[in-house]
């Protein structure tokens, strides 16, 4: 793939240099103005003004050129979503907003039970048409890299449809879809023994599928009361962690227990975190963990926000991804979830902006993306603003008119296929 130069942009946003854990001000952000990409092979080799870049290689790079006043900002990553299912749950909403909690619907065998025989119902081509659409509109919001867990088969036949499903669409799909094994989501209602039981079960029969046909390196269990205990999860992750899987975990969404085995388990992130105290944050801020808020979540439920703010002052690295699933967070706009919960634990745009790209590229344990610097993937959303500001203060209506995916143009607004 040849040399490109994308530019002149108003304003690009690095994010180079700005730190992976702790509290952001927006005066640590370096804002480059008329500024220019140069691309090669699918990555960054430059960022700089873009007279001088053009200067230097308009005799070896295709110029692309941006007319517009622009700005240009890392792609974004949703580092959680559950996007491989079937089915509607718009009774749940309707519930929840008539007073019945979510626990109280998961034990009448709503909530992600009712997915999970709808999901299995489905065909494989179903699950990949839904997950192609749904990753297509998550393009469109300038995300380039997008997190997918299963969870909703809970059998070993039934997860391996989800995730040699979630393997096929990335086949149609121009962004990098991360697989998750969430297959300890719950017991399943249809499961005879104990929770011990199937998760021995899944471990055994299922982890060594995942390696052989490279269906995922992540494993990821929900700990809470309608799910598994702390103490049920721990042969599970220990075998897990033998067979070089990554960890990550829905911790402390209701009750809490789950952020201390996420530290325990040296987990990539602990996800949800809206029950977490001072004990479990500070347990977070001093773990290598990345702690991921999903405001979608709350919002769809109607509880407390992930305390994103005492978690970045005590020194936490924050993710923001939109959990998009079609029970409790049915929304899937990542900076529309992002903002809002930026106005209720007042954070800055800087915060902001490193939990929606590099901070949640590292819930993911990629290091090769988030930032606009050399030797970074080429992944990167242009604007039609010459204010950065506009992105956060439009609250997610404004929308990128173009989407850059390794140094190609994967989305134009207005051009759709």
């Amino acid at each position: 793939m040849g040399k490109k130069l994308i530019g002149p942009f108003s304003q690009l946003l690095s994010l180079a240099n700005v730190p992976v854990k702790g509290a952001l001000s927006d005066q640590q952000l370096v804002i480059k103005e008329h500024a220019g990409i140069l691309t090669e092979n699918g990555k960054i080799t430059a960022i700089g003004n873009y007279d001088g870049l053009r200067e230097n290689h308009a005799h070896d790079a295709t110029l692309v050129i941006i007319e517009e006043e622009t700005v240009c900002v890392p792609g974004y990553i949703d580092c959680h979503t559950h996007i491989a299912f079937a089915g509607n749950r718009a009774n749940d909403f309707a519930l929840r907003n008539a007073g019945v909690s979510y626990l109280e619907i998961a034990k009448a065998g709503g909530g992600i039970w009712s997915t999970v025989q709808h999901t299995r119902n489905a065909s494989e081509a179903e699950l990949i048409k839904n997950i192609i659409n749904c990753s297509k509109a998550l393009i469109k919001q300038g995300i380039t890299t997008i997190e997918v867990k299963s969870g909703y088969g809970l059998s070993v036949k039934e997860e391996l449809k989800i995730l040699r499903a979630i393997k096929k669409a990335q086949e149609s799909i121009a962004v990098d879809l991360i697989p998750t094994c969430l297959a300890a989501h719950m017991k399943p209602k249809d499961y005879e023994g104990t929770a011990v039981d199937y998760l021995e079960e899944i471990a055994s029969e299922l982890f060594p599928i995942l390696k052989e046909e490279q269906l995922s390196n992540r494993i990821d269990a929900f700990i809470e009361q309608s799910a598994f205990s702390a103490d049920d999860i721990q042969n599970y992750f220990t075998k897990a962690q033998k067979m070089g899987f990554d960890i990550t975990v829905h911790a402390d969404q209701f009750s809490t227990s789950g952020s201390k085995v996420a530290v325990q388990y040296n987990a990539i992130s602990a996800d949800h975190l809206e029950a977490s105290h001072e004990t479990e944050i500070k347990l977070l801020a001093d773990s290598n963990t990345v702690a991921v808020a999903l405001p979608g979540a709350s919002i769809g439920i109607g509880c407390a926000f992930t305390p994103a703010r005492k978690l970045l002052d005590q020194g936490a690295s924050l993710a923001i991804a939109t959990d998009w699933n079609p029970g409790s967070a049915p929304m899937g706009q990542l900076m529309t979830q992002a903002t809002i919960l930026a106005t209720t634990e007042k954070l800055s745009n800087a915060e902001v902006f490193a939990a929606i790209t590099f901070r949640a590229a590292l819930a993911l344990n990629l290091t090769d993306r988030g930032r606009l610097q050399p030797g970074e993937l080429a992944d990167f959303a242009i604007y039609k603003t010459n204010n950065y500001q506009n992105i956060t203060y439009m609250q997610g209506t404004l929308k990128p008119d173009q989407v850059w995916k390794k140094g190609i143009n994967i989305y134009t607004k207005g051009k759709e296929s």
